[in-house]
This record gives C-alpha cells, sequence and structure tokens, in this order.
C-alpha cells in the first residue's frame, strides 16, 4: 500500500514538472533557430553588400575607336621588324583618334583633359596588338579600350547624382558677345530656379552652423588656436553673407559656379552649360560645350540634363561629361564583361587592374602547400596514430602539435623571414617562399583532422585484418587508411582553405608588393616576384581611387568562389570515399 502511494506521489510530481521542462525545451530550440537566423542574417547582409560593391567591377565601359596606324607613326624604321614597331608613337595614334572625334578641341589644356578619357597605358595594349599582327600597319583598326575609371563609374550611375528634365517650349539661342542667351517659349527654366535658390539657401545655413561651431570652439580654447577658430568662424559666415546678399540681388537671378548644380542644355549635337538663370524661368545665360549652338531658333528637341552633384565635389569635369555622354550617343562607348579583371595583373590604373597575377600567386603557393603540408600532415597522423609508442616524448609532441595549431598566423610570418629569408637566402615575395611558411601553419590541422579520422575507424577493422594474416602495414595502409580518406581529405582541404584566406604570414615575407607581371605558370615561377589574392584584396582596400572599391569587392567574389570550391570538392570527396561498416 505504502509502494503504490509513493508511486502515485512520484508520477504526480513528474506530471506537475513536465509543462515547464516542455517549455523550457521550447524556449532552448525557440533560442536555437533565432541564432541560426540570426547567423544567417548577417551572413545574406554581408553577401548582397558585397554582391552589390563588387557585380559592377565585373563590367567596363570601353571606347570602341577607328584608329588609322599610319606606318610613318608606327613603324619609323619602315622595315615591319619587331625593334622598328616597337619604337612607333602608339600614344599619337590614339590622340589622333579622339581629336578626330573633337576637331574643335585645340587649345592644350583642353586637349590635355581630352586625353584624360583614357589611360595612356592603353598605348602599350595597341603596341601588343600591333606587334602580334604586323599586317594591321597601314590599316585602319578597331580598337577597344576601357574609359577612365572615374568616367566608367560616372556611366554606371555611381559617381554623381543626375536627372534629366523633358521640356515643353520652343528653344532659341543666340550670341550674345560673352556667351550665349537661351530662350524657351515656356517657363522650363522656373522649377530650376526654384531648387537653385534652395540650394543656396541650405548651403547658408549650413555654413552658419558651421560658424556658430567654430565660434563655440574658440570659447574652450586659448592663445592662437582661438584666434584660428574665430577666423574661421568669421570666414564661414562671410561666405554665408554673400550667398544670402546674392538671393536678394538682381532680382532673383541666379548666377551658377561650381559649388552648385550644373545644369546642361542638350539637343543633336550640341551641348550648352547653363551659367545664369532668369527669375522668370523662361530665359538663361550659357556658355557651349560641344558643338555650334548660336544660331538655334524653334528646337523642340531638347532637355535639360542636371547633375546635382556640384562640380567642385567630384573628380570628373562638366567637360569630360559632356565628351563622355556625346561618345556614348555617336556608338563609341560600349559596356562588355571586364575580361581585364581576370587577364591583366596588378596596376595603378583601376580600370587595367585584375587578378591574373594574384590568382597565379595563389595557384603556385597552394601547390607548395599541397606537395608539403597533406603528405608530411598524413603521415606523421598515422605515425602517431598507429606506430608511436605511448611514452612521454610522444605525449610531448602531441601537445606541441596541438599548440601550434593556436599560434597566431603572423608568428608563422616572422619564423619565415627569419629562416627561409634571412637564414636560407631565398627570395622575399616568392610563391616557394609563401607556400613552405602556408605549409608550416596548416601542417597542424592537417595532424589533428588526420588523427582524428584515423581514430574514428573501429578497432574491429584492424584485428581483423590481422586475424587474417595481414601484417601491421598492410592492416593500416589496406584497410584503415582507405576508411580513413574521407575525413583525412576533409581535413585536408579545410585546412588549405584556411591557408588560401591568410594575408597576416605573407605580409612579413613581403608578398604585400606591388606586381605588375604576373608570374608563370612553371617552377620558374616558384621564384618570380607574386603576391595573393587576400594580399590583393588588402591592397586594393587602401587604393586612392574611389574605382578600387569595387575591384575589391569583385577580388573578394573571386575569393569566396575559390573557397566555396575548396569545400565543395571537400564534400564530394567526403561522399565519393565514405564506407559505411
Amino acid at each position: 500500500m505504502t509502494d503504490t502511494s509513493d508511486t502515485t506521489s512520484i508520477r504526480d510530481a513528474v506530471s506537475r514538472q513536465l509543462p515547464r521542462r516542455y517549455r523550457a525545451e521550447l524556449r532552448f530550440r525557440a533560442a536555437g533557430l533565432a541564432a541560426v537566423a540570426s547567423a544567417v542574417g548577417i551572413l545574406v547582409i554581408l553577401l548582397i553588400s558585397i554582391l552589390s560593391q563588387g557585380l559592377p567591377a565585373f563590367t567596363v565601359n570601353q571606347l570602341v575607336l577607328p584608329v588609322h596606324l599610319d606606318r610613318s607613326v608606327v613603324d619609323p624604321e619602315g622595315d615591319a621588324s619587331e625593334a622598328s614597331l616597337r619604337r612607333g608613337a602608339y600614344s599619337r595614334v590614339l590622340q589622333d583618334a579622339i581629336r578626330a572625334e573633337f576637331p574643335e578641341v585645340t587649345a592644350r589644356r583642353d586637349l590635355r583633359n581630352l586625353f584624360g578619357l583614357y589611360t595612356p597605358l592603353n598605348a602599350t595594349r595597341l603596341m601588343d596588338a600591333v606587334l602580334a599582327d604586323p599586317s594591321l600597319v597601314g590599316e585602319t583598326y578597331t580598337f577597344r579600350m576601357p574609359i577612365a575609371d572615374d568616367l566608367d563609374l560616372y556611366l554606371k550611375g555611381r559617381l554623381v547624382e543626375d536627372r534629366t528634365l523633358l521640356t515643353g517650349g520652343l528653344l532659341t539661342i543666340e550670341d550674345a558677345g560673352d556667351g550665349l542667351v537661351l530662350r524657351s517659349s515656356a517657363p522650363d527654366f522656373s522649377s530650376l530656379v526654384e531648387d537653385a535658390m534652395a540650394t543656396m539657401r541650405a548651403e547658408a545655413t549650413a555654413l552658419d552652423a558651421r560658424a556658430l561651431r567654430a565660434r563655440n570652439l574658440a570659447a574652450e580654447l586659448e592663445g592662437s588656436d582661438a584666434e584660428d577658430a574665430l577666423y574661421e568662424a568669421e570666414r564661414l559666415s562671410a561666405q554665408a553673407q554673400v550667398l544670402r546678399e546674392e538671393l536678394a540681388e538682381n532680382d532673383g537671378r541666379i548666377e551658377l559656379n561650381r559649388d552648385l548644380p550644373t545644369i546642361l542644355v542638350e539637343l543633336s549635337g550640341v551641348a550648352v552649360r547653363l551659367t545664369a538663370l532668369d527669375a522668370n524661368g523662361r530665359s538663361a545665360s550659357g556658355e557651349v560645350m560641344l558643338g555650334d549652338a548660336a544660331g538655334i531658333s524653334g528646337a523642340t528637341d531638347w532637355t535639360l540634363y542636371v547633375i546635382e552633384t556640384p562640380e567642385s565635389r567630384r573628380r570628373v569635369s562638366d567637360q569630360a561629361i559632356v565628351w563622355t555622354r556625346a561618345l556614348e550617343a555617336r556608338g563609341l562607348v560600349r559596356t562588355d564583361f571586364n575580361t581585364y579583371l581576370f587577364s591583366n595583373a596588378d596596376s595603378r590604373e583601376p580600370e587595367l587592374a585584375g587578378v591574373k597575377g594574384a590568382l597565379f600567386g595563389s595557384i603556385l603557393t597552394m601547390l607548395i602547400v599541397i606537395c608539403l603540408s597533406v603528405p608530411v600532415g598524413v603521415f606523421t597522423a598515422i605515425y602517431l596514430e598507429e606506430y608511436a609508442p605511448k611514452n612521454r616524448l610522444t605525449d610531448l609532441i602531441e601537445v606541441n602539435i596541438n599548440n601550434l595549431a593556436a599560434v597566431p598566423s603572423i608568428v608563422f610570418g616572422l619564423l619565415g623571414l627569419a629562416v627561409f629569408i634571412n637564414a636560407f637566402g631565398l627570395p622575399r615575395s616568392a610563391p616557394l617562399v609563401g607556400g613552405l611558411v602556408l605549409s608550416l601553419m596548416t601542417l597542424p590541422t592537417v595532424i589533428i583532422a588526420s588523427r582524428a579520422a584515423l581514430k574514428a575507424v573501429p578497432q574491429s577493422i584492424r584485428q581483423a585484418a590481422l586475424a587474417v594474416g595481414a601484417s601491421k602495414t598492410q592492416s593500416v595502409f589496406h584497410h584503415v587508411l582507405p576508411l580513413a580518406a574521407p575525413g583525412i581529405l576533409t581535413g585536408s582541404i579545410i585546412g588549405l582553405a584556411q591557408a588560401l584566406g591568410e594575408t597576416a604570414p605573407l605580409l612579413m615575407i613581403g608578398m604585400v608588393a606591388f606586381i605588375a607581371d604576373a608570374p608563370t605558370l612553371g617552377l620558374e615561377g616558384l621564384t618570380q616576384p607574386a603576391t595573393v589574392m587576400p594580399v590583393q584584396v588588402f591592397l586594393w582596400s587602401d587604393g586612392a581611387e574611389r574605382a578600387f572599391e569595387a575591384r575589391t569587392a569583385a577580388a573578394i567574389l573571386v575569393l569566396l568562389a575559390l573557397m566555396i570550391g575548396f569545400n565543395a570538392l571537400a564534400i564530394y570527396l567526403r561522399r565519393r570515399f565514405e564506407r559505411r561498416w
């Protein structure tokens, strides 16, 4: 009777606790799902951010110009020899081609700006094309070259904020001697007047706020620092006052300058930059930027192109934008897949910079790592797990291997600098040295992963092999190792993927240098100067030009693709060699 009552009380106690246990389990599962969802969300945000920044680098806007390869210019000796062709004036050929599109440009300064639509390094590419096919000499050749990096960003909509306004009036343009006078039969300029006035008011307010901060700062300082702050406050206040006076004077006429949005009037083959807007919204003053604008009367097919980013706050001038839009309208600018990103090595010019050198350097470096760390690591694991006696020496070795796996990677870089470069005299910035350093770093990971895979093989496999007369070596290599192969391959590939993404140890051995030529994929390439993909990302992230931002994200995407490929290979090999017992 007592036993029955005790059982009943226990059952009741358990029943009372079950709901609480179920609620605790639900909370634990919800916390786990929330953690997984947060990790996936952060990963998705990261990938979207990298993709949004890197995708523009996979396309390029190219100038497609017909260039005349005058024999007297590109073959000064007249014998079509390689030496003569290399002495050709290919820069002059490109300059003549771009000048032919804008014959009205004659001033030296304007010509210098016109030739800035492309990088002079394209002259070398043109020379390479002629050397590859000398029959081009004397012919007209359609040459493709990437447009300047800032203009490429402009064409991709990533440099300025702009908009195009449709018009409804008839446009008349007259020459006023010191400029052009534009009149429309409709108030097409009225919204621009209001926008310009609002911009000037906002700028004046911002200047006053900065002046107030400077005065407050001056109150906290002493001596010359306070005087400098007060001088800055007065200067800002004076600028704000000038803006307000400009708004109050001239009956609402707005003088446009480099600190205000640029307004262009565009019609067939003609571009006029407005220099002033009248309050009536029907007339304006301007200056010609392209073509012959004087004498136009009753034009209907004209538009207003507004660049909201002022010229003083961007690297590209109004004139360069006008020339670029004209070339685009003539069909001489085409958007193509950016083959330069994969066919070129690093360059000071973003439009010609590519990952070929870093990709080849990574391949050569990883070949050294594969040839050294994987065999040495696997055989070390086999010896320690299957043959080595259990004593203090092997225990010390195991502890040191585990400790080496936790050593910061830059320590291996210091070791490589001291031993391989300073002691052995191996060349700096070479894939051979980089591979040796990364092999030392990867070796503990491969050993630990291989030992874990060998331990996972049941002892019955070994005992069965020995029972049928196999030797210890036959038991290990014919039975244990094949069963442990999936785990060994997975661990090795994960270690190699980790080495592929390392940067710190390679910085210590000089692989951070600027490498303009890709190393050759051969034995001689092992000692040639090279860099690797993570270091290339590091170098581009520090580039001054804005176009390197997209190149950096694109290189990250290429590196991620290599890492995903390594991990996919690990999964495939595991499933391919996996055996069940």
